[in-house]
């Protein structure tokens, strides 16, 4: 295998509705693209970087420079035998797991279709479906949130994940652990608490929650430890997992009984297998979360989901929760029983809507073995 060609797009996509976390709400979202030419074969990539440096270091920015200036000399001139190589030649730069990750998935897109196969089967996936949770940002008013979740629970999804932050909580969780009993429930802290929040932390194990995300510090697995000893909830690591060795640390040091795996910010499917090979080994269930992706991250993420040890809900919701067009073919839909089908056609499965990718396009460059062209 050998990359001929890697073009980059950035694309400024709006938000069906504004999204809150603890850290930052996002109304639209600027979302790199990566399209590959593997052998004369093409294949998509998304770069799930966010427009601040809020969640990760990197944003949309800093990927576009370091896929271009870094990532892409280190493969252009390079022979594959498979995707699973990529990552690999890419360990030459430290961090930057999104942009890496933009790349890899996208040779993995193609190496699928080279070989006539669905991601998921080339990644080695096991299921036919997946179960789909939903993710509900901060809102305005509990009644706001309780109708909210009224809707996602009426759309079949199968577990609601809240977004909290301090003085969004307590309250919060009480009133839908009120209204709704038996649904499974989680909360996302996004690392809005330190260790001294732990006496307000552990009044959540009043209303058995499935688990707390990422409640502490973003690269604190120490207090993660400290904390999920005075749990009963579990905790559940998603920012502070970016390489196999951390996730091997939480797990031996108990800071978590759960991880969330992203795709990109562990830095691709390679990655990706390894963490979820680890946790497999040690009893820990995983599930994959969602970055407000565009069809095309949420297509690799469903085929991640096909691995056996994702035995969770995780964040991979339908295309019309987020965008009123998606930018794939079919869009992602989720059936009454929340669950999402995983195509079996070659490559991810669902066709880039070019028309669109084009007219939401703000900047554009193309890298071949040639030179560069805008």
């Amino acid at each position: 295998m050998r990359i001929e060609q890697l073009t980059l797009r950035e694309l400024r996509m709006k938000l069906a509705a504004p999204f809150q976390t603890s850290v930052e709400t996002t109304t639209v979202r600027r979302i790199v693209l990566t399209e590959v030419i593997v052998d004369g074969v093409v294949g998509w990539g998304e770069c799930v970087a966010g427009e601040t440096p809020s969640y990760s270091p990197e944003t949309a920015d800093t990927a576009w420079h370091i896929l271009r200036d870094h990532l892409w000399p280190s493969v252009k001139d390079q022979r594959f035998s498979s995707a699973s190589e990529v990552w690999g030649r890419l360990s030459q730069v430290r961090g930057h797991n999104m942009a890496k990750g933009a790349l890899e998935s996208a040779v993995w897109d193609a190496e699928a279709k080279q070989k006539n196969i669905s991601l998921a089967k080339l990644v080695g996936g096991v299921r036919g479906e997946i179960a789909s949770g939903v993710s509900i940002g901060v809102k305005a008013s509990l009644e706001k949130l309780v109708q909210s979740v009224k809707v996602e629970l009426e759309a079949g999804y199968q577990r609601v994940k809240i977004k909290i932050k301090p003085g969004y909580d307590l309250e919060p969780v009480r009133r839908l652990r009120k209204e709704f009993p038996s649904i499974k429930l989680m909360v996302d802290a996004n690392s809005a608490y330190t260790l001294a929040d732990e006496p307000l932390l552990k009044k959540l194990d009043e209303y058995y929650l499935m688990m707390i995300e990422q409640p502490l510090g973003w690269d604190d697995l120490y207090s993660h430890v400290e904390l999920q000893n005075q749990l009963i909830t579990p905790i559940c690591l998603d920012e502070s997992i970016r390489t196999e060795e951390q996730t091997l640390a939480a797990i031996r040091l108990g800071a978590c009984r759960i991880i969330n795996i992203k795709l990109g910010r562990v830095g691709g499917f390679a990655p990706a297998r390894r963490i979820h090979d680890l946790c497999q080994q040690n009893s820990i269930p995983v599930w994959c979360g969602g970055m407000l992706e565009s069809g095309i991250g949420r297509a690799h993420n469903i085929a991640l989901s096909t691995l056996p040890n994702f035995t969770l809900p995780g964040d991979v919701a339908a295309s019309k929760r987020y965008w009123s067009q998606d930018i794939v073919e079919p869009e992602v839909a989720v059936s009454d029983q929340g669950v999402i089908r995983v195509p079996d056609s070659p490559g991810i499965g669902f066709a880039p809507r070019l028309d669109l990718i084009e007219k939401w396009t703000v900047r554009k460059e193309v890298l071949s073995q040639k030179g560069k062209s805008v």
